[in-house]
This record gives structure tokens, C-alpha cells and sequence, in this order.
């Protein structure tokens, strides 16, 4: 049975490891990347986590094509969008993310920064609380506050049906966490990042319980808070840093 000092040495020395320049090429966070404008970062983040599910490639591709498709200028293309601009988006598919949640996620987006102070106001309505659970569930009904269709809903988790939002909570990491390292972009200072909840997956969840750092079966809301409520036990101010380590342990190391 490892102790927890072993443990904490390990999780440290695998957050070292995979908390490094050399491993934004293959991820995700790749993409927001490309961009310097906090706007464009933003934008460019929060679409690439809604479809960062199945094939790392594929999600890379279908990134890329989105912003490709907004002229690599996200922000200024949100800003200023035809109808006639979006028809190129309606064949846009990712897996189940279709052209039709992707028009309207676009004008989500411009009514979230025409009206709402942008994606960090979006996520910032309750400063006082910070209960990233509420924080979560009131972006989620902001989101849909235009008229939609029910479908697209499922695009963005809402932890009131216990959803892990695995995607959120990675996006929350890449803009709250500002460790100089130059991996999670650190651009946003309403939310403090000792409240945020780590991103919960089949990979992470996998490696957690062999850790013993989680027992629920789901990978599900209540495994996340459970999870996180682990890892502070070894890093109170900023417990999600591990989330570095049990996804590279999982997917690197098949651990």
C-alpha cells in the first residue's frame, strides 16, 4: 500500500512531467494557443472543449477547421457575422455536434460578449459564491437564454443532472490557472483557482481509483467533487494542477 507522502511525490513528479511545453502540440489546448488576443483565446478554448471528446485527432482537425471557418479571427468574426457568414458552418459535424448546435453556439457567443461582458463575465454572475457547480448551471442557462433547439443542450454540461462537464472544467483550468508555465493560459482573475474542480474523464477517473484517490463508480458530478476534494489534500490552493498527472498517466503511460 503506497503511503501518501509516496503518493504526493508521485503525483508531483508526473504534474512536472506533463506540465510542459512539449506536450501542447498533441492536446487540445493547441489550438487557443495559436491565438494572443484574450478574446480570440477565449472563443477559440471554449469551442475546442466542446467537441474535445473521441479521437485526439479528429478533435484537433475539427478545431482547426472552426477556425479556419472563422477566418482565424475568432473574436472579430463573433463580433461581426452575417446570416450569410454561418451558412458555411451548417455542414460543420463532430461526431454528434452538428451544424445546427454550431450556428448556435456562434450567436450564443456574440450575444454572451455583446451583452454579458464576454465569456469571463459569462462565467463570473455569482463572484460572491464561487461555487463552480452554480457558476456551471447559471452559464449553462445563460447559454441557452436565445431560442434554440432542445437538442443542442447537450453541449453544454449542466452539473444540475449530475454531469461530470468534464469540458467545462478543463476550459475553467485553461483560463483560471496561472502557473508561469505557459501550458493553461491564466487570463481570467474573477475565478479563483482554488475553487475549480478537475476535469473528469474515463482516463483520469481510471488512474484516480487506482490511486485510491476515488471510490465512486460513476464518472459523474459527485465523482469529480469527490476527486478534487482528494487532491487538495495535496495542493489546497491549487488541486486541479493534478489533473496533469492522471491524464498523462492514463493516456501517455496506459497506466
Amino acid at each position: 500500500m503506497i503511503s501518501r507522502t509516496e503518493l504526493y511525490n508521485f503525483l508531483e513528479e508526473k504534474h512536472d512531467q506533463y506540465n510542459r511545453h512539449e506536450f501542447i502540440e498533441s492536446d487540445p489546448i493547441s489550438i487557443p494557443h495559436q491565438f494572443t488576443k484574450k478574446e480570440d483565446i477565449e472563443i477559440s478554448g471554449f469551442l475546442t472543449a466542446t467537441i474535445a471528446w473521441g479521437n485526439r485527432k479528429m478533435i484537433l482537425r475539427n478545431a482547426n477547421r472552426l477556425m479556419e471557418l472563422m477566418d482565424n479571427a475568432p473574436y472579430d468574426f463573433i463580433k461581426n457575422f452575417t446570416d450569410k457568414d454561418l451558412k458555411a458552418f451548417e455542414g460543420f459535424v463532430h461526431r454528434t455536434f452538428k451544424g445546427t448546435d454550431c450556428v448556435y453556439f456562434l450567436k450564443s457567443l456574440r450575444n454572451i460578449y455583446k451583452n454579458h461582458g464576454g465569456l469571463e463575465g459569462a462565467f463570473s454572475i455569482q463572484p460572491k459564491s464561487i461555487n463552480i457547480k452554480e457558476t456551471i448551471i447559471s452559464f449553462h442557462n445563460l447559454f441557452f437564454e436565445l431560442e434554440h433547439q432542445h437538442r443542442t443542450r447537450k453541449h453544454v454540461a449542466n452539473p444540475e443532472r449530475n454531469s461530470a462537464a468534464k469540458r467545462i472544467n478543463m476550459f475553467l483550468r485553461w483560463m483560471v490557472r496561472n502557473d508561469k508555465r505557459g501550458v493553461d493560459f491564466g487570463i481570467w482573475d474573477k475565478l479563483p483557482t482554488n475553487k475549480l474542480l478537475c476535469p473528469l474523464d474515463v482516463h483520469s477517473g481510471n488512474t484516480a481509483r487506482k490511486l485510491g484517490l476515488l471510490t465512486r463508480n460513476a464518472n459523474d458530478w459527485k465523482a469529480t467533487e469527490e476527486l478534487t476534494e482528494s487532491l487538495r489534500e495535496f495542493d489546497n490552493s491549487d488541486p486541479v494542477k493534478y489533473d496533469f498527472a492522471l491524464f498523462g498517466l492514463g493516456v501517455f503511460e496506459k497506466f
